[in-house]
């Protein structure tokens, strides 16, 4: 395994790790229900569980992708097959971040977002090409 997609995914999948358990707790600290009509208890719980998927999505990314890297079992079609799903989430991340940019109260925050979404997705698109590029032994 090449040692650069290994430190590139420790580097992206603890900073999805920290993301995902961080969003876990985004709707209390930023007060989302408060938005949201007290009537609308079908719309709160339906924040509330996309928002506990999202989380838990980004956490198994980043461990998953750690185990498949790091764990000696996976085989390169695997590897690829789980770095190109989480370049797909990551850039659609970014993306969104771009044309419908968050946090846009405080220009750190916005920016420091944005720059934090495009390093996480260089590091993942940098090593699923490295590993897509990879010559297969034999």
């Amino acid at each position: 395994m090449n040692l650069l997609v290994k430190v590139l995914v420790m580097i992206g999948s603890s900073a999805s790790i920290g993301f995902g358990m961080w969003h876990f707790f985004v709707p209390k600290a930023w007060k989302w229900y408060s938005y949201i009509d007290i009537n609308a208890t079908e719309l709160v719980a339906a924040v509330r569980a996309i928002n506990v998927f999202f989380s838990l999505s980004l956490v198994l990314f980043g461990i998953l992708n750690i185990l498949f890297v790091y764990g000696g079992k996976s085989n390169r079609y695997s590897i690829v097959v789980m770095l190109a799903a989480t370049c797909i989430l990551w850039v659609t991340r970014l993306v969104f971040q771009i044309i419908y940019p968050q946090g846009s109260m405080s220009p750190v925050l916005q920016y420091g977002m944005l720059s934090a979404f495009i390093i996480v997705s260089l590091c993942y698109i940098i090593s699923l090409y490295i590993m897509a590029s990879q010559k297969i032994a034999g």
